[in-house]
């Protein structure tokens, strides 16, 4: 494309958003380690507690929930968790 020609031309190597991200943006930090402990009781401890379900079949139905509604409940609580905690740690304000 020639220069007198109106139109948009990627340059590449140039920031299209303004602002690139320092150092300190780019660390870990407590929101990762925050995601991490949630991530542990999501495939860790939940599945484990999968495991307990039928001895815990007076708790579960004290709660309203059947053997076969704990089993699908159990999981979506942190999965719902693990989805506002990934977006809220790779946001920064």
């Amino acid at each position: 494309m020639s220069d007198d020609e109106d139109g948009y031309v990627h340059t590449p190597g140039e920031d299209s958003h303004g602002v690139k991200p320092t150092d300190r943006d780019r660390e870990f930090g407590l929101r990762g380690w925050i995601l991490v402990g949630w991530l542990f009781v999501s495939l860790i401890v939940v599945p484990g507690m999968l495991l307990y379900i039928p001895e815990a079949g007076n708790f579960t139905k004290s709660l309203g929930l059947g053997y076969r509604d704990a089993f699908l409940v159990l999981p979506l609580i942190p999965a719902l968790g693990l989805g506002v905690l990934g977006v809220w740690a790779t946001t920064r304000p």
